[in-house]
């Protein structure tokens, strides 16, 4: 439901999709933690994603924001399946579809760099400064400031540990928000 200011309130038994949800014990690096999703010990095992998306703008949906939040806080993984149900919505084709798909990739690049693999993380950084290229400079959301940033994690990919069990992550240098 909408709360007449554009933005929707985001809330449900998921929490995941609000500027206000709480963050995740941990970010998910494949085989080094629990599943999200599929395992038992994960942290949203068992809790449906809200399909918050009524009409209208993209921009505005939960997911999107929520993507954006998980981002800017080291969450690749869980920014990345955020952004992708935004992306699914929007019939993955077309120039919003491949700007969210370019968010996609960057988030993945940040789960590469987290699984200490530079050229994965260089590979998906590129692919996502091509995907920002291909979708322009839509309204509000400054493609190429997002360019700006794959490609400065492409040249130079932050490759690092995953945090340790129990603490939360940090974001990775490059790492930020473009908007």
């Amino acid at each position: 439901p909408g709360n007449g200011g554009g933005r929707e309130q985001c809330s449900g038994d998921g929490g995941m999709m609000s500027d206000e949800f709480a963050l995740p014990p941990y970010t998910y690096v494949p085989g080094r933690s629990p599943h999200p999703v599929s395992d038992e010990r994960g942290h949203a095992f068992g809790q449906a994603s809200p399909d918050d998306w009524t009409a209208g703008d993209w921009r505005e949906c939960c997911a999107y924001h929520a993507g954006r939040r998980l981002f800017a806080a080291g969450y690749y993984w869980e920014a990345h399946e955020a952004w992708e149900a935004v992306w699914l919505r929007l019939g993955r084709k077309g120039a919003e579809a491949d700007f969210v798909k370019g968010l996609i990739k960057l988030a993945a690049a940040g789960v590469k760099c987290l699984e200490g693999n530079a050229i994965g993380a260089t590979r998906h950084a590129r692919r996502a400064a091509e995907l920002f290229a291909v979708a322009g400079d839509l309204r509000g959301v400054g493609a190429d400031r997002w360019r700006h940033v794959a490609l400065t994690i492409a040249d130079e990919p932050p490759v690092c540990d995953p945090p340790s069990e129990g603490s939360y992550p940090s974001p990775l240098r490059g790492f930020v928000l473009a908007e």
